[in-house]
């Protein structure tokens, strides 16, 4: 490593030196302004952090992969480099043959040597017939294999320059035995930040190329890009990447497309920290993903092949609904695989399963090969579980309904991506026709009907299928059938988004607040269905505000009167999970931390938030972070009343004080105004504003509250908990 790049990247940043620099004499003579002189410097030290970086986390240049050997020669002049790119791919370089062999292929096997029990690697991959093509003269050719039938890497011994016909071994190389190969990495999903951007899970192909499943995003940024660079955050010190299409134009709106993106130039994912989404003109990061320092993902040697929706598809559509209102399931071959994508109303602790039945003819979960597709609340991330059902009981490591992954198997199952959205989960999939495991995974027929079943269940705290019930909503009491060849297979008469949701529970009443002069503000669960979802009737992402310990009530306020608010939502930005300043704004979303340019003119701040002289806003109101958090799991399901609920809760707070708010309501205040917070959207709820001496506050418990709480913060007691 140079000296440039021997002290760690944030020693650079945080080090400052007095020595003055001497300008290179290549620029003398020249007129620099200082502000020129900046940008040099500040690009100059993005190049260094890239080498640095590539110094610290890229394997050595020029990159194909793990080094398998080179082939030893017997005849025909047999020459070249072996590399493992990933699972079932291999790279040949600098291959050199003289073509003069009458039947020669690639060829791989298990045996201990090269023998007949091998197989063909057709190459070229692509061509034309019903048999392979007999492999031609090459001089200094770099060459891709993949293996075919769904073969890896792991499963083979060796790799062959073979003679059919006159079974004689040209040339051989041994693939050393537990070999660890590059593997693409499945990262998790865009961070929400602004403009409706997200995605499903994201994955790193190879060293330049992303593959980004189900992305969404408004369009409405002016001047956004796909951005990466360094740094523990996204900023302006990034390079564009151009969009799906190659192109640099600023992005347009997605709507769940699944896309691919390549890093321009020689740049590679060991060079970069994140990727992001980010508006160049107002300098504002609308979500971000980071790049993990332990990669070791495939080579870029144009092997990535994926189908995204900005690739042509096939025309016909399968579509059945397996579970009346509750399970559709949509399919696609492609190739070797067969694309799944299903569809479920479910719950985040639930999965929704499909597969091969146990016998062909009937239903019967034991002996059945099925995926269990679910959201991964812990980890976030879309997952799709390859299960073999040896009998019905829970996995014990050995029997029951078992991942592949826990009787030694392994999981064949890739997930494409995953969307939640109105109620509905759906999850796409894709699996090989037929894989190696001739006891855990069955093959799927192409040449006719197959007897499937499906079901919908409660997950476990190992993330793993429980028993599901046994009513025809949850599972398949009947023999459905389904070619999987099919063309325009398609019984599905309307959308699950459509189908309304009568089964949950009664939500709790709202709660109101009304002549209080004091406020306390602090973070906590959201109630589930019962909650702040029913009460205000949009999304919420988990947490709310509860003020005065109570779910996001309606607050009551009388124009020209004063009202303290004690705010417990977090102070450290560099914790956006826990950093939650209040303010109170005609915004029924809030978020106002995250908006920019027109959407964020759009809101009127009334209190919370000052404005510096270039118009950004400043967050006021914030203080140490407390929050109301479940002592076990979240039961608001099971309970009928929220004080019985917020008895499941435990109230916790980090060191430090609350942050303070005085608000003198302004005489011209509109009726209805919001407190929300800063950096977050749907936090927050209403509140009422009337006239002077509409709103009660000399009688009966409003009076009694209003006293206690002035005596409670004169012995400097802010909260009423704080008594017990």
């Amino acid at each position: 490593m140079s000296p440039i790049c021997s002290n760690t990247r944030r020693q650079a940043s945080t080090t400052k030196t007095t020595k003055r620099t001497r300008i290179p004499s290549i620029a003398q003579g020249l007129t620099i302004t200082w502000s020129q002189l900046i940008v040099v410097a500040s690009v100059a030290a993005l190049l260094n952090g890239l080498v640095c970086q590539a110094a610290g986390r890229a394997p050595p240049e020029p990159y194909y992969g793990r080094f398998i050997g080179d082939f030893t020669n017997f005849a025909h002049g047999i020459k070249g480099q072996i590399y493992a790119v990933d699972e079932s791919t291999l790279f040949v370089k600098s291959f050199a043959y003289d073509g003069t062999g009458p039947d020669a292929f690639f060829w791989v096997g298990k045996t201990p040597r090269p023998s007949p029990e091998g197989y063909i690697i057709p190459y070229p991959e692509e061509y034309i017939g019903i048999d392979p093509p007999i492999l031609q003269a090459h001089n200094n050719t770099d060459i891709i294999l993949r293996l075919p039938m769904g073969k890896r890497i792991k499963d083979i011994r060796w790799l062959s320059v073979w003679c059919r016909r006159f079974t004689v071994d040209f040339g051989e190389v041994f693939i050393p035995p537990g070999i660890d190969v590059p593997k693409p990495r499945v990262l998790p999903e865009f961070k929400r930040l602004a403009h409706g951007l997200r995605s499903s899970n994201i994955s790193v192909l190879d060293a330049k190329t992303f593959y980004i499943p189900n992305l969404h995003y408004d369009g409405a940024g002016p001047d956004a890009y796909f951005w990466v660079g360094n740094g523990s955050e996204p900023n302006i010190m990034g390079i564009k990447v151009p969009n799906e299409m190659g192109s640099l134009e600023p992005l347009r709106g997605y709507q769940g497309e699944d896309i691919e993106i390549q890093l321009p130039g020689s740049l590679t994912v060991y060079d970069i920290d994140w990727l992001a989404v980010w508006c160049v003109e107002y300098r504002h990061n609308f979500g971000h993903v980071y790049i993990p320092r332990d990669l070791d993902v495939p080579p870029a040697l144009g092997q990535t092949k994926i189908t995204t929706t900005t690739t042509p598809r096939p025309v016909y559509s399968n579509c059945r609904e397996i579970l009346p209102n509750k399970l559709q399931v949509k399919w696609e071959l492609q190739g070797e695989y067969l694309q799944i994508e299903l569809f479920g109303r479910i719950t985040e602790d639930q999965y929704m399963a499909f597969g091969l039945s146990g016998v062909n003819g009937r239903p019967q979960m034991a002996q059945s090969d099925v995926v269990v597709a679910f959201y991964d609340t812990n980890a976030r991330v879309f997952r799709a579980e390859d299960y073999f059902i040896s009998d019905l009981s829970q996995c014990d490591g050995q029997r029951g309904v078992c991942p592949d992954e826990r009787i030694g198997a392994r999981n064949d199952v890739i997930v494409v991506s995953g969307d939640r959205k109105n109620g509905v989960t759906s999850i796409r999939y894709k699996r090989l026709l037929q894989t190696n495991e001739a006891i855990y995974d069955a093959p799927i027929p192409t040449d006719r009907e197959v007897s499937i079943i499906a079901a919908i269940g409660p997950l476990n705290s190992r993330k793993e299928a429980n028993a599901h019930l046994h009513t025809a909503s949850d599972h398949t009491p009947d023999d459905i059938r389904i070619n999987f060849s099919a063309r325009n297979d398609h019984s599905c008469k309307n959308s699950l988004y459509d189908v309304k949701d009568v089964s949950g529970p009664k939500p709790w009443p709202a709660r109101k607040i009304e002549g209080v002069r004091k406020f306390h503000a602090s973070i906590g669960p959201t109630g589930g269905k019962r909650g702040y979802t029913a009460i205000t009737g949009v999304p919420s992402w988990g947490i709310a505000w509860y003020v005065n310990d109570l779910l996001i009530p309606e607050i009551t306020v009388e124009r020209g009167a004063n009202y303290e608010f004690y705010i417990e939502g977090g102070n450290d930005p560099a914790q956006p999970a826990r950093y939650h300043p209040f303010y109170i704004s005609d915004s029924p979303e809030g978020g106002l931390g995250q908006k920019v340019g027109l959407e964020a003119r759009k809101q009127k701040v009334y209190a919370g938030v000052e404005f510096d002289e270039d118009g950004n806003a400043i967050p006021t109101a914030s203080g140490r972070y407390c929050e109301w958090e479940h002592r076990t799991v979240d039961r608001s399901a099971e309970i009928d009343n929220f004080e019985d609920y917020k008895g499941t809760l435990v109230y916790k707070c980090e060191d430090g004080e609350p942050g303070f708010l005085n608000w003198t309501v302004p005489s011209d205040a509109p009726d209805l105004l919001y407190y929300q917070c800063f950096t977050h959207n749907n936090l927050g709820w209403k509140i009422n504003v009337v006239n002077r001496g509409t709103a009660n506050l000399a009688t009966g418990t409003h009076l009694i509250l209003y006293a206690v709480s002035t005596v409670f913060s004169l012995i400097g007691i802010t909260r009423i908990s704080q008594l017990t």
